[in-house]
């Protein structure tokens, strides 16, 4: 019996075992995922349950069963690709034929001397928790810091200002202009949302170090009661310490087929891949549908395509709290409610399709 090990249950596993389990899989194929939890989170919606606006239990789904997937419950402390073998913290071992690693990603703290003790992340269901306690058992007229003005710190920031209008935030940007990957247009709009809103964008910072209740941007001190980071990401310290070829962010070099390109029964999805895009719940789901393609020819004995095809993404979206959002799709922006709408509208599909 063939086994195909799936490590973490993100988006793109999620979409390759919805593929995978509603086919035809060989007789002598069984899968195994694991992962640390019962359950698949929305991870594009940690914002929410930070701010308290959203239930856990609505941005999360059970995992799948079926009488061909076994699922194994612990953390991956190891992935042992010459002995095609995965260990656990628990002791355990999963040995696997063909593997697929989507642990996704953790916070980057760019060797600033105190981030990782001394702030909250949004990165794992468990920590998004923790951010969620802390920030909503402060009195009014405390002080939020939100480091990082890209997607995640505009989410963050705006559904904050929504639930907690009695609180200051702060949203600090390395940047002239949050957002900066946007055309100019939709930087701007968002920008006049935050200033419409009492939100205090500090443009041009620099983090240098961070304490229990303080931050330093350029050495000034700035009080904070909490600092939430969303200053970049990494692939996960497990797939970090892998000896295989990576590019310079640390994400794992692919082929054209997902895997490794000296090892054709690895396969990389999401956030830990090295790709041409900024990593994205669409884009593991994007890659997901190639890896099962993949599979399914190499188990019937076919031949692969000479040329895959392009990966195309349809478009990006943020939310401004509830009623309002931004997005683009084929380097137009749209802002306003619609978008706002739009991104609602696939979150509700996502569940129903996968829930």
């Amino acid at each position: 019996m063939k086994n195909l090990v799936l490590l973490g249950a993100g988006y793109g596993n999620i979409r390759v075992l919805s593929r995978l389990l509603t086919s035809d899989l060989p007789e002598d194929v069984q899968i195994t995922l694991i992962d640390r939890n019962s359950f698949h989170c929305f991870k594009t919606e940690y914002y929410a349950i930070v701010a308290g606006t959203v239930p856990e239990q609505h941005i999360r789904i059970p995992l799948p069963t079926h009488e061909k997937l076994k699922v194994v419950y612990g953390n991956i402390t190891t992935i042992d690709t010459a002995n095609k073998k995965v260990e656990l913290n628990n002791g355990k071992s999963v040995s696997y034929d063909d593997l697929i690693i989507g642990l996704g990603c953790e916070d980057k703290y760019h060797n600033v001397p105190g981030a990782q003790e001394h702030t909250y992340s949004i990165q794992t269901i468990e920590k998004t928790r923790c951010a969620y306690d802390h920030v909503n058992s402060l009195p009014p007229n405390s002080v939020i810091g939100v480091v990082g003005a890209g997607l995640s710190g505009v989410e963050v920031a705006s559904e904050l200002r929504e639930s907690r209008s009695d609180l200051q935030i702060l949203l600090f940007d390395r940047g002239s202009r949050i957002l900066s990957m946007f055309p100019e247009k939709l930087s701007y709009y968002v920008q006049n949302w935050f200033i419409e809103h009492d939100v205090k964008i500090i443009s041009n910072s620099n983090i240098t170090k961070v304490e229990q209740n303080t931050l330093y941007n350029h050495n000034e001190e700035i009080h904070c009661d909490a600092v939430i980071w969303t200053a970049g990401i990494q692939p996960v310290e497990v797939v970090r310490n892998l000896d295989v070829e990576k590019d310079n962010t640390g994400r794992v070099v692919v082929t054209k087929y997902h895997h490794m390109p000296n090892d054709e029964h690895v396969y990389v999805v999401g956030d830990c891949a090295s790709l041409p895009y900024a990593p994205s719940a669409q884009l593991a789901e994007a890659q997901a549908e190639q890896i099962v393609m993949v599979l399914q020819k190499k188990w019937k004995g076919e031949e692969l395509p000479e040329v895959m095809p392009q990966i195309k993404l349809k478009g990006i979206m943020g939310s401004l709290g509830k009623k309002h959002g931004f997005g683009l799709f084929n380097e137009r922006p749209l802002l306003g409610r619609v978008p706002r709408l739009i991104k609602s509208g696939i979150l509700w599909l996502y569940k129903y399709h996968n829930g």
